[in-house]
């Protein structure tokens, strides 16, 4: 891994900032990567459009900014539609499959959904989509191991929601290795 570049994107609200706060804090701390973290927001507090970008590389990261992500995460329709431009040739796009519909999804690309809202609510809250996400794109990725995550998981959300949060990371994993399992033996 040279240089790997992630966009988390979706809804304020939906936990993107703190997805890639996580996944940062995994690479660095627990991976021993360089990682570097940049954000965006709309306007509104909850509901408009909202973005992380998250670098990461074995040596030290020069240029902290995505150009050209090589993982696009997006949890709303108006965030892919806004970046799904953006990636490169042999991109990993992954989805929430009730919120994203891929059209003129790039034929070069990966392309792998998880119902992680109704993963959440089946859970009991909704707030940890994100986490869900994080599990998914730490089975399909192999970017950031899973303990790193797990650990970073549980340093980053509120005391006493550990135990949650880790439930929704092993959902969100368990079902990224489903997929890529059966991906595997497609081919």
């Amino acid at each position: 891994m040279s240089r790997v570049e992630i966009r988390i994107s979706g809804f304020g609200g939906q936990g993107v900032i703190l997805a890639g706060i996580i996944l940062g804090r995994a690479a660095a701390l627990h991976d021993g990567k360089d990682a570097t973290l940049t954000q965006s927001f709309g306007p509104e507090a909850r509901g408009g459009a909202c973005s992380a970008q998250v670098v990461l590389s074995r040596e030290r990261n020069l240029y902290p900014c995505v150009i050209r992500p090589d993982i696009l995460v997006v949890m709303s329709q108006p965030a892919y539609e806004k970046h799904i431009g953006e990636v490169g040739a042999g991109a990993l796009v992954l989805y929430e499959e009730n919120l994203v519909d891929p059209v003129d999804l790039p034929k070069e690309c990966q392309a792998y959904g998880i119902p992680a809202t109704r993963f959440a609510e089946d859970i009991g809250r909704k707030m940890v989509l994100n986490i869900i996400m994080l599990g998914f794109v730490t089975a399909l990725s192999d970017v950031v191991s899973a303990q790193a995550v797990k650990k970073a998981v549980a340093e980053s959300v509120p005391r006493g929601t550990q135990r949650l949060n880790e439930d929704a990371f092993n959902r969100g994993y368990t079902y990224g290795l489903s997929l890529k399992k059966k991906n595997d033996e497609a081919e």
